[in-house]
């Protein structure tokens, strides 16, 4: 029992870290420090200031609901606990809920559709399609643009010896993108952002850029063109029923004229009617033309409710935060890239250090 004891105490002892042999193994390399941490210092002073400044703007939108729409909204939360609501209700649910919107914002179709868009950048007159400044004006960093140099010239040579068919990089098929349409869509991944909050279903779009102006621009743009597609998408139905009622009563319209030109015509023809059968034909065109005018009159007031429906299913948005041009930058944060380079390149100092003084597994708690 006593060997028992005497063993677990060795054990306990080899398990204690000895911080004084650490501090003396740390301190014994310190030269290593003054060489390592000033380098990494001059090291990542370059690498944060290669990385281009960017701007944030920030819109933020609610949009106003209808019964109809607060009743989806009651079922939506009512499942999330648990519940279930009648389907009924449920049938009653528009098919593009807020919370689908990052979806739309984030699709290949929505993003591609920003890309005509004229901006310009806040130091200069210039005026180009949003496609345009984000193919050519972008800073990059240099390893960036070093590693994409390679890559391009990888698929030059690649291109002298494969035969390859010459793609109009202007022309823009969201059907068919190239690849360097596909890395841009990629990228606004990133600097285009849709947030719903799902109790209040507020809409909060952030867009991030290089230049401030452009920034606020296209959150701007963004809003109306989220707006755009909503209204057309919950109104598409009714318009089409105003166009086919409209179309009605065109055609209403036109029969009336005929058959009121046909009855006035005749009239003044046969003013002095001594048969009884021209009293029947006249008799008889104005019953069609009432017929006609009658079927107008339903054809128009169908035709004015479909309008008033239209301006019904047409959906509203209070701006709660306007777009404005940033003034500060929101990144990089230049400061925290160097004081983190510094930091890991003193736990690797450290750890090297340590393995060589052979205090590294003691410190792990190896054997």
């Amino acid at each position: 029992m006593d060997n028992q004891q005497q063993y677990m105490e060795s054990r306990e002892e080899e398990k204690r870290i000895d911080y004084q042999a650490l501090f003396a193994a740390l301190k014994k390399h310190k030269s290593l420090y003054k060489k390592v941490l000033p380098i990494t210092f001059v090291l990542g002073c370059i690498i944060a200031l290669s990385i281009p400044k960017t701007f944030t703007c920030e819109v933020l939108l609610a949009p106003e609901l209808s019964t109809r729409r607060t009743t989806a909204s009651i079922s939506a939360l009512a499942s999330q606990m648990g519940l279930k609501m009648g389907s009924g209700t449920l049938g009653n649910t528009e098919a593009l809920y807020p919370t689908l919107y990052p979806d739309l914002i984030n699709s290949t179709d929505f993003k591609v559709s920003l890309f005509n868009i004229p901006v310009h950048q806040q130091d200069s007159t210039r005026i180009m399609s949003y496609y345009v400044y984000l193919r050519d004006e972008q800073k990059k960093p240099w390893w960036s643009m070093a590693i994409e140099g390679v890559s391009d010239y990888a698929q030059y040579l690649v291109s002298l010896i494969v035969e390859t068919d010459s793609v109009d990089q202007d022309k823009i098929d969201p059907f068919q993108l190239t690849k360097l349409q596909s890395r841009i869509v990629k990228s606004l991944e990133k600097s285009i952002v849709c947030e719903v909050d799902e109790k209040t279903l507020e809409i909060t779009i952030t867009v991030t850029d290089q230049d401030p102006l452009i920034c606020a621009t296209m959150a701007d743009s963004v809003k109306a063109r989220l707006q755009g597609f909503i209204t057309d998408y919950q109104t598409k139905k009714s318009r089409v029923d105003v166009d086919f009622n409209r179309k009605l009563c065109e055609e209403a319209k036109a029969r009336y004229d005929e058959a009121r030109e046909k009855y006035a015509a005749y009239a003044d023809a046969h003013q002095d009617m001594m048969y009884q059968s021209d009293r029947t034909k006249l008799i008889n065109l104005e019953n069609d033309m009432q017929l006609k005018y009658n079927a107008y009159n339903s054809v128009a007031q169908q035709l004015i409710a479909a309008e008033a429906k239209v301006q019904e299913a047409t959906p509203s948005f209070t701006t709660l935060q306007s777009a404005t041009v940033p003034v500060k930058k929101s990144g990089p944060g230049r400061v925290k890239i160097v004081l983190v380079l510094m930091f890991l390149a003193f736990l690797g100092t450290s750890a090297w250090v340590l393995y060589k003084e052979d205090q590294l597994k003691p410190l792990l708690g190896l054997s």
